[in-house]
């Protein structure tokens, strides 16, 4: 009777955490480098966007357009509404009221990719994502803008490796946009 009342207790407990407010994930790949390394070990927040807009800088966990059944975790760079130009491997953001633009700083990047000269509009429900190591990152410069219906989540706490512990990691507050 004793082991029952504890599964029951489980099943109340665990299921609506991880179906609504968190779940794991496991980084795959290099993209994200050297912000996240292959196999490091997430826990993402699925309840902060239910109640505030993501913003620009938060690492993002989401299914792509490419592919519904993967999840991939990546950098807000625009925002809806704005137009993001990438040019020679920098980013200029155009916000809605801002019609010089805005160079981006980077500093957690550590090798531009000089491949892409574009610029792309986003719509009132888009998002632009990058990841950090650019030369190796499948994101909206090669798929497009990201409907945020389908991110998941952002990246609250790193637990795996245990020296990277942190709260919130890899975030950046663009502080000049």
């Amino acid at each position: 009777m004793e082991l029952i009342r504890f599964i029951l207790v489980v099943l109340v407990v665990v299921i609506p955490i991880r179906a609504f407010v968190a779940q794991p994930f496991i980084v795959s790949g290099h993209s994200m480098d050297p912000t996240f390394s292959d196999g490091e070990y997430l826990i993402v927040d699925e309840l902060t966007y239910r109640f505030q807009e993501p913003h620009r800088g938060d690492i993002i966990v989401f299914r792509p357009p490419t592919d519904k059944s993967k999840f991939y975790i990546k950098r807000i760079i625009g925002l809806p509404g704005e137009k993001i130009e990438v040019n020679n491997g920098t980013v200029t953001i155009f916000p809605k009221d801002n019609a010089d633009g805005i160079v981006l700083d980077e500093p957690y990047i550590a090798k531009k990719s000089a491949d892409t000269d574009k610029t792309w509009e986003l719509g009132p429900d888009d998002y632009f994502v990058m990841g950090d190591n650019r030369t190796e990152s499948s994101d909206s410069r090669a798929w497009g803008t990201l409907d945020e219906n389908a991110i998941v989540g952002r990246a609250f706490i790193r637990l795996l490796p245990v020296q990277e512990i942190k709260l919130k990691p890899g975030e950046y507050d663009y502080k000049e946009i």
